[in-house]
């Protein structure tokens, strides 16, 4: 379903390459029409909000209504001297939203360049990248939700950042009682002034071959270090980082270290510390390895890929496979970044 009204059996986007499919499928371009769809009653139960399905992983055909934001634009909302605010549409895609940050000499989301994905799912996702998360550049989140009983009725609210409940990949709009909340545009904040955060080593590497730290440098040389590490969706379906990386208590890292001084390690506040989940993937032997179609992928083993004609469930197999992997040597439990459906 889309602004036509009509309804149609639709594959459904997603970065995985999966063979598909919902039930319905309504795209709005704009709050009134999102309302418009509500106080008519054509969102019905089941349904699920989606982005571009670029950390999505369907076991199976959605049997319900697929709902996406077709809301654009960016618009200037306040600024002075030093910062400038940016009001976003849920629909634009992230990339594009960072072109025109870099474009526009504004400071601040550059090193989550080449991130797929849009822009009202990065708010849900708190997506991350080189030390930057993107909840350091939020201010408010502005949605639309469904009430009533029927869920013929709507209700317009702004979240401001604190109330959002930021955390490391995610937020509150992950949560199962949030369904009914649609983003529908996103608000930030960043400087005017000349600002970089570079305190990973293999971005500092990639800068030291250029003339000069720029805007334009900085987000060129993420897309490098990206694209050499992360496998194109169009040629392997993949989401991107699969796990999250876990953060333990220091005494479990510390008896840990002592069996592998070579492990990677990041402290944490209140004690605690991160510690890679693809180097912990890597020593159980899994970089490059596969279970049918589905893959570890063999430049960088927190990505699972779709090698062509794997369904969902065979890649939640290979990360069910992974994750005991990880468990049985370690005692850690990673986690999947990734949000599946069904």
């Amino acid at each position: 379903m889309s602004g036509s009204g009509e309804e149609r059996l639709i594959k459904i986007p997603n970065t995985f390459g999966l063979n598909v499919h919902a039930a319905a499928w309504l795209e709005y371009a704009s709050i009134e029409e999102l309302e418009q769809w509500i106080a008519c009653g054509h969102i019905t139960a089941p349904y699920l909000h989606i982005g571009s399905g670029s950390n999505l992983l369907f076991l199976d055909d959605y049997r319900g209504m697929v709902l996406h934001s077709g809301i654009t634009g960016i618009t200037v909302t306040g600024e002075d001297t030093d910062r400038i605010e940016l009001r976003v549409g849920a629909g634009v895609l992230w990339d594009d939203f960072v072109a025109y940050t870099v474009e526009h000499r504004l400071y601040g989301a550059e090193n989550l360049s080449h991130i797929p994905g849009e822009t009202g799912a990065a708010a849900v996702q708190n997506i991350g990248a080189y030390g930057v998360e993107v909840k350091d550049l939020i201010t408010a989140v502005e949605t639309v939700s469904l009430s009533g009983e029927k869920h013929t009725h709507s209700e317009r609210r702004t979240y401001a950042v604190g109330e959002c409940a930021y955390a490391y990949r995610d937020s509150l709009f992950k949560r199962p009682e949030m369904k009914h909340c649609f983003v529908t545009h996103v608000r930030f904040c960043l400087r005017k002034q000349e600002h970089y955060t570079l305190n990973y080593g293999i971005l500092k590497q990639e800068l030291a071959a250029q003339p000069a730290v720029t805007l334009v440098a900085v987000r060129q040389a993420i897309i490098r270090i990206r694209n050499s590490k992360l496998p194109d969706p169009r040629v392997w379906g993949n989401a991107g980082s699969f796990f999250k990386n876990p953060v333990v208590p220091y005494a479990l890292f510390e008896r840990l270290h002592g069996q592998y001084p070579q492990m990677p390690f990041y402290a944490q506040d209140d004690g605690l510390v991160k510690i890679p989940a693809a180097w912990l993937i890597e020593q159980c032997g899994w970089k490059g390895r596969s279970l049918g179609a589905a893959a570890v992928y063999d430049k960088q083993p927190l990505v699972l890929v779709n090698r062509g004609g794997a369904t969902g469930q065979e890649i939640k197999a290979l990360s069910d496979a992974v994750q005991q992997s990880v468990h049985h040597r370690f005692g850690i439990e990673i986690q999947p970044e990734v949000n599946f459906i069904g």
